[in-house]
């Protein structure tokens, strides 16, 4: 059984709260988008469209677009930990495992182990 040096344990926690801050700036980022993209038609519509003047109060319109913005956060803070992951694996993979190429295939990698 191999040993685990401190030294590595130290490099895989320094990478593992990289790829953590990187995920949450992912998520900001579309969270923001998310939030200036339905709150625009949100607000519109319960000013212009007599249905939803008269139904959607102001905690309607909050949750409207909270929900749109957290979605929209854990969803990009998840591909982003995926896709992290997946090239992580792809660059600490042993070379035989690398080569995943079909001879007289047209392409070299499949798509979806491509980092």
């Amino acid at each position: 059984m191999a040993t685990v040096t401190r030294a590595h344990l130290d490099q895989r926690l320094a990478l593992a709260k990289r790829c953590s801050r990187e995920a949450n700036l992912a998520g900001v980022k579309a969270a923001a988008i998310a939030t200036v993209a339905s709150a625009v038609p949100t607000l519109a519509s319960v000013r212009m469209l007599p249905w939803a003047k008269a139904n959607i109060n102001p905690t309607g319109q909050a949750l409207i677009i909270c929900t749109a913005a957290g979605m929209a956060y854990f969803v990009a803070a998840d591909k982003k930990i995926l896709s992290l992951a997946r090239r992580h694996s792809f660059e600490n993979a042993p070379e035989h495992l690398k080569n995943t190429s079909f001879q007289g295939a047209g392409r070299p990698h499949p798509a979806f182990f491509r980092p």
